[in-house]
Parts: C-alpha cells; structure tokens; sequence
C-alpha cells in the first residue's frame, strides 16, 4: 500500500480544571493539550500531548517538514527521522512530548488507513485494559475526596489513586476519610509526586502498609535513583514502589527500572506509541509490571499490545478533556477499558466546534 503523509496540523487547548487542583509539589488551575493531525491516503489521523503552547510551536518548526512526505505505513521510520531532526534541539521534554504526540498520530492515520482499530495494528494483547481511578487531589476538602473515590467505586472500577505529601501530618485522616468511600475490596493506591525525603518516604510507606496501601508511586524524586532503591529493597512487603512518568528517553526508563518494582511510562512524553512498546521490554527483561500513566484514550490502544501492562491510569484531568474535545473516548466496563472494534485507528474525533471556545 502505498500512501505518504501529505501534512501535519497542530492546535493547541486550554481547558480550565473544574476545581482548584494540586499534588505534593505541584498546584494547577488548567490543562493544555496539543494536538496534532496527520493527513495522509485519504485519512486523517489523530494525536495528542499534554504541554505547554511551546511544544506545538516545535512540531511547527521542526517536526512537520521531516515527516511530511513520509511512508504513512512506516510511523518507526518517521519517529527515527524525528529523532535526528531535534539532535540539537533538545529531545527531553517539549523535544520529546512534540515528537511523542507527531507518532501517535502517524500510528492513527496508518491504522485508520488500514480500517482497524489502532490496538489491533500494533497488534493485540490484551482483549481490554484494567484501569484505577486517579485524582484525590490534595486541594480537596474530605466530601470531594469521597465524592470522587466513591464514584469509581460505584462504576466498577476496583482501584483507586489519591494524591499525598503535600501536608503529611493530615494524609492519615484522609486516608481514612477516603477508605470510607471505598470500602475494604477497593484496591487503594498513593502518589507523593516526589514529595518526601528518603527517610520521610520509608515512614510514610510503614505506615501506609499498615493501612492497607498496595501502591506507592514517586514518593521521592524520579531523579534520586538510589533512594528508590532503598524504597524498594527496604520498604514494607505488599507495597509496590512505582515511577517512570516523567522519563523521557529509553535510556532513562531503563536506568529506573532498576530501582523500582513497577515502571511507569507515558505514551504522550516518553517517545509515543513507537517507543512505548519498547518499554515493553524493558519490563520484560526485568520480570517487573509495567503501568501506564495518563492519556487513556491513546494509552487503552497502545497498552493492549503490552504484555507486562498490569494497569492504566485513568486520571480525572484527562478523562474531562478528551470526553469535552474528542468524541469516541472509551467508557470504563468493568474496570476496564476495551478498544471499540467498530470504530478505525484511536476511534477519536475532535469535536471542533466545541474546541474552539479553548483553543490557545
């Protein structure tokens, strides 16, 4: 088949938060999502990151050119052409998130080329995708916490994830606050966002075993290597030790899995689709989970070709913004997300109209 990348579009997408919003080190009011569109064989192919403005301006200005022309069959190729092309640029963050959400998109124009749903291009592992529900925030007052943690539980979903560390002398009573909502069958997991030292984080990890917690995510900084290993050689049994979002490279993510018992990756940071299947792996050569952190409505898609994948995250800020700017995201069926058969590549449409009201 013989069909090449005509051109790329970009936009970009800010949409308010519903509330005030923060984690353990971080407070924010609104969410941008840059989107990008491949035209190519008579389709249109759709991809996304989640950034600052400045990453769309990148893809302008030195991603489009390199892949347009390309072979719409071949997204490696391309992604290999992109690497090249920002050598000098800078491929950590906006570099990586630009070339990240350009290969998403160039996986969904061959897929939808091909008339199948993306996960079955790539191709399938997993029938459908066990997913936790992600927000708590630390902003919130104990009636959202509940409110939120409790609807997940009420649609199915068996685990959930709040935020900590932000005040940590309060996080007991919110754990208890939040374990009321969800009750004792509910798998219930935490992310400090990097927010403890390492003595603060093997405590907190005592205590929160004690409470029942399976799942501690970036209870220090990504950057400090050793002290995750501490966490994870030293930390309390049945309490998995999870980080990886904020790598950007193969190199990175390989150096983390080394010091943690779950790795995580983002398809809209680490490289895309093409390189989140190496991450694959990566895991797999380390006999350690692997679990994918935001952007469901790609993530259920590029997941399913995982065969380490133990869950995805289906985080509240994404969840509202792809369900307000793309028709087609996928609803959760049981804790699960499930690729709809019917629909070619991502099954995602941008609902421009109602775009346009955020578009930055």
């Amino acid at each position: 088949m013989n069909a090449r990348v005509e051109r790329i579009e970009v936009s970009a997408y800010t949409v308010p938060t519903d509330s005030p919003e923060s984690d353990g080190t971080l407070r924010w009011d609104a969410t941008t999502m840059i989107l990008v569109e491949s035209v190519g064989g008579g389709e249109r192919g759709l991809g996304y990151t989640y950034g600052d403005v400045a990453v769309g301006t990148f893809i302008e200005s030195k991603l489009a050119g390199e892949v347009e022309g390309a072979d719409a069959m071949s997204p490696p190729a391309a992604w290999a052409t992109m690497q090249h092309a920002i050598r000098n640029a800078g491929r950590p963050g906006v570099g990586a998130m630009a070339v990240s959400a350009v290969d998403v998109a160039l996986w969904d124009l061959k897929a939808r080329i091909l008339g199948v749903p993306l996960a079955d291009a790539l191709p399938r592992f997993h029938a459908a995708v066990p997913i936790y529900g992600s927000g708590g925030f630390t902003s919130y007052s104990d009636e959202q916490l509940q409110g939120q943690l409790g609807a997940w539980t009420k649609e199915g979903i068996p685990r959930v994830k709040m935020k900590v560390g932000r005040e940590p002398g309060k996080d007991p009573a919110r754990v208890c606050v939040a374990r009321e909502a969800i009750g004792d069958e509910v798998e219930l997991l935490m992310d400090a966002n990097g927010a403890y030292t390492r003595k603060q984080a093997l405590y907190w990890a005592e205590l929160f075993a004690e409470e029942g917690i399976t799942y501690l995510e970036e209870p220090v900084s990504s950057e400090d290597r050793e002290g995750f290993r501490l966490l994870r050689d030293r930390g309390p049994g049945g309490l998995a030790i999870a980080a990886g979002e904020y790598e950007w490279t193969l190199p990175q993510l390989a150096d983390l899995a080394g010091c943690v018992d779950v790795l995580q990756a983002d398809v809209t940071r680490c490289g895309g689709i093409t390189n989140l299947l190496r991450v694959d792996g990566i895991c797999k050569g380390r006999n350690i989970p692997f679990s994918a952190h935001c952007a469901p409505a790609v993530s259920a898609h590029a997941c399913s070709a995982m065969e380490t994948l133990v869950h995805l995250e289906y985080f509240h800020d994404h969840v509202r913004v792809e369900g307000m700017l793309l028709d087609g995201v996928l609803e959760p069926e049981e804790g699960h997300l499930r690729p709809d058969p019917s629909r070619p590549g991502l099954g995602l449409e941008l609902k421009r109209a109602d775009a346009e009201k955020y578009a930055v």
